[in-house]
């Protein structure tokens, strides 16, 4: 299976373009969720780098209790394997409902990755009330 479809390319590229342009910058919604089916590791991307397709930008939780918002190798992604020799996987199911902000702050609190609605709504309330929202 290959990692991103040409359409999430276009999106995550696409994304990318408009945050370098932005001032602020943006707090995109994820594209594409990447896991190892063997190894507790997740990506949910949001932007890939407009001037160097192999680096994608996203929450990374490699399964250490410490996910972290930064920018990933896609080529490195693809290398990976778990201990069953099983390659990365793109969540075909996955609709994102939250921008990245959300997801990452979720995943904090709960020290991996998550998708649970009560914690991503607490985790939307929680950036809401810090940024003077609530």
């Amino acid at each position: 299976m290959k990692l991103l479809t040409a359409v999430e390319i276009d999106r995550l590229t696409k994304n990318g373009e408009a945050s370098r342009d932005s001032v602020e910058g943006i707090d995109h919604a994820p594209v594409a969720k990447l896991f190892t089916p063997d190894a507790g590791c997740t990506w949910l991307l949001s932007e890939i780098d407009p001037d160097n397709a192999d680096i994608a930008f996203g929450l990374c939780d490699l399964g250490f209790d410490c996910p972290e918002l930064g920018s990933v190798s896609l080529s490195e992604i693809a290398s990976v394997r778990g201990k069953l020799g099983l390659p990365v996987e793109r969540d075909l199911s996955f609709v994102a409902e939250y921008p990245l902000s959300v997801y990452a702050e979720a995943a904090r609190e709960a020290g991996g990755f998550i998708e649970s609605r009560e914690a991503l709504d607490e985790a939307a309330e929680a950036i809401k009330a810090r940024d003077g929202g609530g």
